[in-house]
């Protein structure tokens, strides 16, 4: 089963509350502050982690000090000036992370880069991190990531971890940052939900409750936002934010297991990296003539189904009925569902999606005695460990040749199969 991740934010979410989430599921913060000190900032800031208690329930607090240097003008002239992204950049791939905490915490940081430049006008390379707190922002930013990575949440297939997200509240009033009052939602925040189309609601809340470290967190790394995906869950973070609110103000981190897959196809999951999202429209119908579902099929097939089939079924008032089911990717719902609304007589049609685990494949061409077949190949697994699970003549090709030499359909499809498996022996 896949480990995976949701992020539940009802009271927003900042670096430190992600934090604290990730070490109340038991996440150390001696590991945290041992991989952070590869980033050479510990003379500048201490980590510790506390359990608060928010509107009457308990919380993790994680805290990022700075250590105030008095006598070191110097130091104090570079911490106002704050740090550029490739200076960040540089940090982080001499710190010796874990690759995967080492490629999010390099992604996180680009993407607020990019989201703070495209604010000010500048580029992502010339933003100056002194809003967010150089500082606070590479602890928050790359313990996070250390976190994730650490409770061995899976990646998808571009890498990023299994993490979903909850839709984000607005919030509203002003802020006080290095350019005078802003207006909550902060610029940066506004432009890191648009990047990413978030869903957004207000909770009648009038305070900053995403910061930019928090939204970059969120929208760099969920896979997904909105309604939490079927997941079993083993266990609940609770970090705690810093001001307390009318609802307790508590980021919740969902840890468990991805229960969309029917347990069945779970153990071939987990060594098939090729699982895709597929839906399935089906209605039943009794009074339409047969001649008509001919037609249908070669409709929806055009309007690009996957696959279409009919089941014979009894129906109310004991009338005959069929059936329709029709397999499509998500993008050709609409059309597939136009179709079974013009050319039958159904009044409604259910639509679930679901995981589907395919195999690789690919056609390959064999040369038999009356000539070409097109052979279809599947397999699964990568090479070296590449299975072939299937190897199937193409139909059409056999019956050509079938035909045109008078030789049963089986004769031509069993020489097909032969050639392949003569050419391929290992």
């Amino acid at each position: 089963m896949s480990k995976i991740a949701y992020l539940q934010c009802p009271t927003g979410i900042s670096g430190d509350m992600c934090l604290g989430a990730l070490v109340s599921l038991g996440v150390p913060v001696e590991y945290l502050i041992e991989k952070l000190n590869g980033l050479g900032i510990e003379q500048e800031y201490k980590l510790r982690a506390e359990l608060v208690q928010r509107n009457g329930q308990q919380a993790t607090k994680v805290h990022v000090d700075l250590v105030e240097h008095h006598h070191d003008h110097d130091h104090e002239h570079t911490h106002h000036h704050g740090r550029h992204l490739p200076e960040i950049e540089r940090m982080i791939l001499k710190a010796g992370l874990p690759s995967r905490a080492e490629a999010w915490s390099l992604a996180v940081f680009r993407r607020l880069a990019i989201a703070e430049g495209a604010v000010h006008g500048i580029a992502p390379e010339k933003v100056h991190f002194h809003e967010v707190g150089a500082v606070d922002a590479i602890a928050d930013i790359v313990g996070t990531c250390l976190g994730l990575d650490w409770l061995g949440i899976e990646s998808n297939k571009e890498g990023l971890p299994l993490l979903y997200c909850s839709p984000f509240p607005t919030g509203g009033g002003t802020v006080r940052a290095a350019h005078g009052q802003m207006a909550v939602p902060v610029p940066a925040v506004l432009k890191l939900w648009e990047m990413r189309g978030c869903p957004v609601y207000s909770n009648g809340i009038e305070r900053e409750l995403v910061t930019p470290t928090g939204a970059a967190i969120a929208t760099t790394l969920a896979t997904d936002f909105g309604a939490p995906p079927p997941i079993s869950i083993k266990q609940v973070g609770l970090g705690a934010g810093t001001i307390n609110l009318p609802i307790p103000n508590i980021l919740r981190l969902w840890l468990g297991e991805s229960t969309s897959l029917q347990p069945e196809l779970a153990n071939f999951a987990d060594t098939s990296p090729n699982l895709e999202t597929i839906t399935v429209l089906e209605t039943q119908v009794d009074d339409l003539n047969p001649q008509a579902i001919g037609y249908v099929f070669e409709a929806l097939f055009a309007a690009g189904a996957v696959d279409v089939f009919t089941q014979p079924i009894g129906m109310k008032k004991s009338r005959p009925g069929i059936l329709l089911t029709v397999i499509c990717h998500p993008e050709k719902l609409l059309s597939c569902e136009a179709v079974l609304f013009r050319e039958t007589t159904t009044l409604g049609i259910r639509r679930t999606t679901g995981q589907r685990a395919i195999l690789e494949r690919e056609i390959q061409q064999v040369e038999t005695e009356y000539g070409k077949v097109r052979v279809k190949v599947a397999w699964k697994g990568q090479s070296p460990e590449k299975v072939i699970a299937n190897v199937q003549p193409e139909y059409e090709d056999c019956a050509d040749l079938a035909r045109k030499y008078n030789i049963p359909w089986r004769e031509i499809q069993r020489l097909a199969l032969q050639r392949w498996y003569l050419e391929n022996q290992t």
